[in-house]
């Protein structure tokens, strides 16, 4: 009978995990890369789409990111979402296409990225917390709904424990490996 909770926390847990891995990806660690942009939000007549759905985006190189939008109309609104996102970019607008030259990191950069990271990190060992607390009472009540007995409790509480330990090592192994990439010059 728990089962059922424990598997629908697993798919909760790994949509954490792939939210984590999406914001990661967000962040600038030493190479240009298309996943520091693609997920901008770009308003364009009056809606609002990831950049990867209006545009080409490339890196030619290792310090450049060039965004060639479908629709020509659209550069003015991609250049401004570029601009106004939390990345400190500055995007170059040539009429055809956003040239975004990235500067070299300097320390106290990486040092606030990593600490970027590591909030990051955090934010998702709450939301981990979070649903195995919801998922703990759902249990709880199912013991004293009669539906489950004292022992699958226990076996509940004690699978709980070990699935939130493995997500949470994959978690720390995704912080890790992110930090080790930033630090690399």
């Amino acid at each position: 009978m728990y089962q059922s909770e424990i598997k629908s926390l697993k798919v909760k847990f790994d949509q954490v995990i792939e939210k984590l891995k999406e914001s990661l990806a967000g962040i600038r660690a030493g190479r240009a890369s298309t996943g520091l942009v693609e997920n901008i939000l770009v308003t364009y007549y009056g809606s609002t789409a990831p950049l990867k759905q209006m545009a080409t985006i490339t890196t030619p190189d290792a310090t450049q990111i060039i965004i060639q939008p479908w629709d020509k109309n659209s550069l003015g609104d991609i250049e401004l979402a570029v601009r106004n996102s939390d990345l400190g970019l500055a995007p170059i607008n040539d009429g055809n296409l956003i040239r975004i030259v990235l500067p070299p990191m300097t320390q106290e950069r990486r040092e606030e990225l990593a600490k970027n990271i590591a909030r990051k990190g955090e934010e998702a060992r709450v939301a981990l917390r979070t649903a195995r607390a919801d998922s703990w009472e759902k249990i709880k009540k199912m013991e004293k709904d009669s539906k489950i007995t004292e022992d699958d409790r226990y076996a509940a509480e004690k699978e709980l424990n070990k699935i939130i330990d493995d997500y949470n090592k994959k978690i720390e192994e995704l912080i890790v490996e992110k930090e080790k990439e930033l630090k690399a010059v």
